[in-house]
């Protein structure tokens, strides 16, 4: 017996038909579309990436404006009793006693490097005494009728205001001008009848 095995004959391939050649025209015009479609992802991705840099440099520029906005809202309250304390004595008194002079000169001295480090990282503090009343930065805490000012007007600050760049950290507390009182209506206004 031979072992050899005949591998089965395969039966013979008839030769594939040629394909028909596709029509240039279609080919072209799907290649169009894809590049069409390729440039257009492309300008969209282009787009994004810009959009994506502009937003991440005014995120860091606003870091870095604004970073130390929560450090500065905590060390207002240290300018503000330095304020209070310059405030504590009359000046007869420390003009009296050269002791509480030098102390009130010391304590000067430090609300004014104070306020020159808040400075420096664009900390500013808002006296508007004055000015027109502005809700942006200042919260009106009673009114006061004063004829030397207009109506609107801050006539007292409360407590000054702090902002860093634009924005407030803390509005200033203010007592706002009434204008003076209104003139009394007139004798005739009030004797005539309502229509």
């Amino acid at each position: 017996m031979n072992d050899t095995h005949e591998a089965p004959k395969e039966a013979p391939v008839a030769p594939a038909a040629e394909p028909a050649e596709p029509d240039p025209f279609a080919v072209l015009e799907k290649l169009n579309a894809e590049n069409g479609e390729l440039k257009d992802r492309l300008l969209r991705a282009l787009a994004e990436m810009e959009n994506l840099r502009r937003r991440t440099e005014r995120e860091v520029a606003d870091a870095r404006a604004y970073g130390i906005a929560n450090l500065a809202r905590d060390v207002l309250t240290v300018a503000d009793n330095l304020e209070r304390a310059l405030q504590a004595a009359p000046a007869e008194a420390r003009e009296a006693d050269p002791a509480l002079k030098a102390l009130f000169d010391g304590v000067e001295l430090t609300e004014r490097e104070l306020h020159a480090a808040l400075g420096r990282y664009g900390v500013t503090k808002l006296d508007p005494k004055g000015e027109k009343f502005d809700p942006n930065f200042h919260q009106a805490m009673y009114e006061i009728p004063d004829e030397s000012l207009p109506a609107g007007s801050v006539a007292h600050v409360v407590q000054a205001g702090w902002k860093i760049g634009e924005r407030v950290l803390r509005p200033a507390l203010v007592g706002v001008s009434k204008g003076g009182p209104k003139p009394a209506p007139k004798a005739d206004d009030a004797a005539s009848p309502a229509a």
